[in-house]
């Protein structure tokens, strides 16, 4: 080495000598190009008073060529000498510093040894940061991490420091991009050790909240756009069934006749999976009927519709007694109760669109039309009723749930006439069945989920493909008692914050349908299979539906008065006109199924209305429930007084009529006054007059696991055995049984 150099090789390491000029150094490697008042701003140096000594230090390091100045930009950076010193200087400040062989336990698992550079190959990966200013967060990670002297690191711990820095840095969003999913160690405790209202949780379903959290937060700070994920969190409106968007529909509705002609083929999405051929007799098609609902409750979050139930089931009924009938259905409910939620459709006559249909038979043979089995129908029917009056006896049955089809031919065939009391007679005991209004032309073919969901034939005019074999994509409800709130007393505010929320909602289902789109095959083998080239499971047709929560509530919070009133009610028709206008016109310039719809969505409900009551105040608030628990109305409740349906409830229930488009509930109270199925049954012709789509009789019950007996109401003790400690609460309209 000459002279020269050896010169200039003391003169750089006097120039880093001083803490001060360092220090410089290090502020123009971390923020890059500085004026000379923000690096005497950044060292927290006076002007006046350190004026001169600063100027000192820096004409040091401008003659030792580790820094140069930018005149027309009148500010100082690094020269490449002066970052190779900030190098050199790290790399004896962590040999100094760091112990030997300090490991991390990263996320794979494995112990690895530290290496700054993973943290900017991490960075430059995940968050797609530039890599010089990657290596300057790494470099700076590395620093605090050392110097902390921590026992040992995790790959957690990691990624939180080099967080921190990135905020401090205000480099938000890509700290937005390195965010770790997951839960707190105190949560996944809470998760191990607490119970669910009706009963503990087993290991499986402590798992799969875990893994519903993770989801949760993935979606809204990576898959929502802010003004979405902000809107949800806010409780302006709920995304339902958060966790799964991105993963499955919310409901299916089943076509039973492809399985019961082609069988199950498994194959088709495990090579390593068997195939059943098609079934040969009513055991092995209710056996094949609860595999399709285990395999399918895989990939749908809510509700599996198996409409036209009994119909399907006819050709497989011929030549068997009753008893036997029932007694592999009873096998077939109750297997089903424990594992799946689902919805049976059930004809209490063949519908004329069915009549003609080619029946499939046993062994997958085309066995004459379905009107050819009428006896059997309505004897599978008959068998079904039973067996869920006598599984109800003792304790409430939460699921399966029945449907029950209300046609012109119910009241003229005498079978049907026998039925019909018979379901009625179960309503009154449990509550358990709800009955569909397919009187009217609109509702002829549709298809109805215990949901409140429902399905055209709208779409192309053809009600298989219309109804069957799609179903509800997502649900997305809206806070409306908040647009109420928000608007003051200005309806065109009112209802433009609607159409905001309605937009917003929209924009929230393109990405639920694109993300299926994209992984459907993957993520939903089951559902996507193909049978002679058509894909069972109709994506586009599936419908999306606006569920407006609290719609009553933001009526009379807006008007101050009653539902009833005049002024109410004008108000909710004009918002019924613009918002049901709107929904279609959004459907149709997206090409899509939208609909808007009033339907159960408990957990929702409640959300948005503590939201609100946390926001305003208890006291400017229109809530149901109590203080402890409040909600909004998702479904209509309406009032029985004497042995008539309340006309001002119906009014109100005809009022919403184009926001049912996509579905609705109405429960009738019975209370705790005990019914004979004769009045239920006039009850049932007044709405079917009234032309109520949907509803069901609500029955609160009791049940005393001492005495194995069921009571109406809530009870505060067991009328029977006195107990206390051993009652079950059930309420079938807000999705709980507690004790």
């Amino acid at each position: 080495m000459s002279t020269a150099q050896r010169v200039r090789g003391v003169r750089i390491l006097k120039a880093v000598s001083s803490p001060l000029r360092l220090n410089i150094l290090n502020l123009l490697f971390d923020k890059g190009a500085l004026s000379y008042t923000e690096l005497m701003s950044s060292l927290k140096m006076n002007p006046s008073r350190d004026a001169g000594r600063f100027a000192y230090h820096l004409k040091f390091l401008l003659k030792a060529d580790l820094i140069e100045a930018d005149v027309e930009a009148r500010k100082y950076l690094l020269t490449e000498l002066g970052k190779m010193v900030i190098d050199v200087a790290d790399r004896i400040d962590k040999k100094a510093f760091k112990p030997k062989s300090t490991l991390v336990r990263t996320s794979r698992p494995a112990l690895e040894e530290f290496d700054a550079n993973k943290i900017a190959n991490s960075l430059i990966r995940e968050a797609r940061m530039p890599p010089e200013l990657a290596q300057n967060v790494a470099k700076e990670a590395e620093k605090q991490l050392i110097h902390s002297k921590t026992k040992y690191l995790t790959a957690p711990l990691v990624r939180e420091v080099v967080n921190a820095i990135l905020i401090e840095k205000g480099l938000e969003d890509y700290r937005h991009k390195l965010t770790r999913l997951g839960i707190p160690v105190h949560d996944v405790v809470s998760l191990l050790e607490s119970k669910r209202t009706n009963g503990s949780r087993d290991s499986t379903s402590v798992q799969e909240l875990a893994g519903r959290t993770i989801f949760k937060e993935y979606a809204l700070l990576n898959i929502f756009p802010r003004d979405i994920s902000d809107a949800h969190l806010s409780g302006a409106l709920h995304i339902n069934g958060l966790s799964s968007w991105i993963l499955k529909p919310t409901e299916i509705s089943h076509d039973l006749r492809f399985f019961l002609e082609k069988g199950l083929n498994l194959e088709k999405s495990d090579p390593l999976k068997p195939a059943f051929p098609p079934p040969h007799n009513l055991e092995s098609a209710l056996d094949l009927t609860l595999n399709i609902c285990l395999h399918a409750a895989k990939e749908i979050e809510a509700t599996q519709i198996l409409d036209y139930f009994n119909i399907f089931l006819a050709p497989f009924a011929q030549n068997i007694e009753p008893e036997k009938i029932k007694g592999t259905i009873r096998l077939f409910v109750r297997n089903l109760a424990q594992h799946t939620n689902a919805s049976l459709g059930l004809e209490l006559t063949v519908p004329d669109f069915l009549t003609k249909k080619p029946a499939i038979g046993p062994n997958g043979k085309r066995t004459g039309t379905y009107s050819d089995f009428t006896e059997q129908v309505q004897q599978v029917a008959s068998c079904l009723l039973e067996v869920f009056e006598e599984e109800n006896e003792r304790k409430p049955l939460t699921g399966p749930s029945l449907v029950v089809k209300i046609r012109p031919e119910t009241f003229i065939d005498e079978k049907a006439k026998a039925m019909f009391l018979k379901a009625h007679g179960l309503a009154a005991n449990k509550g358990n069945p709800y009955f569909a209004n397919a009187i009217q032309k609109n509702r002829k073919q549709s298809v109805f989920s215990s949901s409140g969901f429902r399905l055209d034939a709208d779409l192309d005019g053809d009600w298989e493909t219309d109804t069957l074999r799609t179903g509800c994509l997502g649900i997305v409800t809206i806070n409306t008692p908040r647009v109420a709130y928000e608007s003051g007393k200005d309806t065109t505010k009112f209802i433009e914050t609607l159409k905001e929320r309605i937009e917003m909602s929209s924009r929230a289902f393109e990405i639920k349908h694109r993300a299926l789109k994209t992984r459907g095959k993957k993520l939903l083998p089951f559902i996507t299979q193909s049978g002679d080239g058509d894909q069972y499971f109709r994506l586009e047709s599936c419908s999306r539906i606006v569920n407006l929560a609290g719609f009553k509530e933001a009526a009379e919070a807006f008007t101050g008065g009653k539902a009833g009133d005049e002024k109410t009610l004008a108000l909710i028709h004009q918002l019924v006109e613009d918002i049901s206008a709107y929904v279609q016109k959004t459907g149709r310039r997206r090409g899509k199924r939208l609909s808007a719809a009033i339907i159960p969505s408990f957990q929702a409900s409640q959300r948005l209305a503590q939201t609100d009551i946390e926001k305003y105040g208890i006291a400017r608030v229109r809530f149901l429930g109590s203080r402890e628990k409040p909600f909004y109305s998702t479904y209509d409740s309406v009032e029985v007084k004497g042995d008539r349906i309340a006309p001002e409830d119906m009014v109100f229930h005809g009022k919403l009529g184009d926001l049912h488009r996509g579905g609705s509930l109405a429960a009738i109270d019975l209370g705790e006054t005990k019914r004979e199925s004769s009045e239920l049954a006039a009850l049932t012709k007044q709405l079917v007059e009234s032309n109520v789509d949907f509803w069901t009789y609500d029955r609160k019950l009791t049940y005393c696991a001492n005495c194995k007996k069921s009571f109406f109401g809530f009870q505060h003790k067991c009328p029977s055995c006195d107990a206390v400690g051993t009652l079950i609460f059930f309420d079938r309209l807000t999705e709980t049984a507690s004790q």
